[in-house]
């Protein structure tokens, strides 16, 4: 028996890890598989993440809100934060009308299993009770004629929990936890995605991405963590869970612009894509040139700090580890200058009359130069106005409207017996509910407005020592 279990189990890391993935060529002669469902969010539509604390921290989906927000400011997308703490998916199943259902989402998606497992060795009863509610859960965003959007859990911690086993401050060392809870939530992920691709849902792994880089780091950095506690991703952690959300589901619109002029014969020519070149004109001397640009999308940017308010519990580092880790910037958020036909030289470079950084030399322009990691551009000034202005109101709003619906579950569990009971405190509590709601709608009409690029002036102009 205990062989089989770790049978199990490896192959629940190996499917999810993906270390049994086929290749193109292999794929075709086993089956045909169905294309990879991808996110598809237009003008009106409502997104809906369903989930647990960990979507309960409000961290994971700001950011995927910031990209949205910033990379999509044409289109008025509406989010919904549906995490609780604790959550299995049983817990979902009883709050889902009012707090899924009813916001009539295009996507939903569904983040559980950590609770699910009960942090115990693996039990076919417990994981039965799992199976089920989770297709119950996916059974009923289908009736709603939504999308489910199926995402693995994420890294349970072993080697940060002993760390932390003699730590006062540890709010889990009371705990017993089972020593194979990573593989048993890897073996989770892997049920999943069986669903997924058997009902052609879209999917996202987050415990893969998680563990690998973790590993990775771990061979210069032997203590190296993004799950502080061991069970919550930090911010960086978070940002990893973004990111793969994002590059796995593959929006249409995975790089911010690229700017490209050319000098043929006497004349420079432009082409933008993701925004429009005007006005290239060469500076007197022929000492450089300058144009306007605007771009569609604004690049996707992250708050220093993860949270604007003090926080008891899920205090975490800021979020650029996952940022760096990830190569985000370079490969969902590309932002591209690229200058051909200048005269021997260093060039500086101004946006709306400010320096951008350091000349650099025309060998280096006609090459390219990325954009959208670089603090002193405006347009990345404005989209980090975006993500702190939706940091507030996910500090402000979101996470406390969260934090009522814990309430709400502390209520329903006392009430178990007593349904009327319950609906009458339940009623009690929802004209702040709508409260919360409006606040985050005026929220969001202000975000919408901030994110509205601008048409920006660049110079490029050569240094004359």
């Amino acid at each position: 028996m205990k062989i089989r279990l770790e049978l199990l189990l490896s192959l629940g890391l190996m499917v999810s890890g993906g270390l049994f993935a086929q290749t193109p060529a292999q794929k075709s002669k086993v089956e045909k598989v169905a294309p990879v469902p991808t996110l598809d969010l237009q003008d009106g539509d409502t997104f809906v993440f369903l989930g647990d604390s960990i979507t309960h921290q409000c961290l994971y989906t700001q950011y995927i809100e910031d990209f949205f927000y910033t990379r999509y400011p044409d289109r008025q997308i509406h989010f919904h934060n549906a995490g609780v703490s604790g959550d299995r998916a049983t817990h979902a199943l009883a709050r889902f009308e009012d707090d899924v259902a009813s916001f009539k989402p295009k996507y939903v998606s569904v983040l559980l299993g950590m609770n699910d497992g009960e942090y115990k060795d693996f039990s076919q009863d417990i994981f039965g009770v799992y199976k089920k509610d989770m297709l119950e859960v996916i059974g009923k965003i289908d009736e709603l004629k939504s999308s489910p959007m199926l995402l693995s859990p994420t890294m349970f911690d072993h080697h940060q929990l002993e760390l932390r086993a003699s730590d006062p401050t540890f709010p889990f060392k009371n705990r017993e936890f089972s020593k194979q809870y990573n593989s048993i939530m890897a073996f989770y992920g892997a049920w999943l995605r069986e669903q997924a691709t058997g009902n052609r849902y879209a999917f996202a792994d987050f415990w893969a991405p998680l563990n690998d880089l973790t590993f990775l780091e771990r061979r210069s950095e032997p203590d190296f963590t993004m799950v502080t506690d061991a069970i919550h991703p930090d911010a960086g952690g978070q940002v990893v869970m973004a990111y793969s959300f994002l590059s796995q589901l593959n929006p249409d619109r995975r790089s911010v612009s690229a700017i490209s002029i050319i000098k043929q014969g006497k004349e420079w020519r432009g082409r933008g894509v993701g925004g429009k070149i005007d006005g290239i004109k060469e500076l007197d001397g022929g000492n450089g040139i300058e144009f306007t640009f605007k771009a569609r999308s604004l690049p996707w940017v992250l708050p220093e700090e993860a949270f604007g308010v003090e926080m008891k519990k899920w205090k975490t580092p800021g979020p650029a580890i996952g940022y760096k880790l990830t190569k985000a910037g370079h490969r969902i958020s590309n932002e591209r200058l690229k200058v051909s036909g200048l005269e021997a030289g260093n060039y500086a470079v101004s946006i709306d009359g400010k320096s951008i950084g350091k000349p650099v030399s025309h060998v280096v322009l006609g090459s390219k130069i990325e954009l959208q990691a670089n603090v002193n551009t405006p347009q990345y000034q404005q989209a980090m106005q975006v993500a702190l202005l939706n940091r507030e109101k996910n500090d402000k709003v979101i996470r406390p409207l969260r934090n009522l619906w814990s309430r709400i579950k502390g209520l329903r569990n006392r009430h178990a017996d007593d349904p009327t009971a319950f609906q009458v405190e339940y009623e009690k509590l929802k004209p702040r509910i709508d409260e919360f709601l409006k606040s985050s709608r005026e929220y969001e009409k202000r975000i919408y407005q901030a994110a509205q690029p601008k048409v920006r002036k660049y110079v490029i102009r050569r240094v004359v020592k």
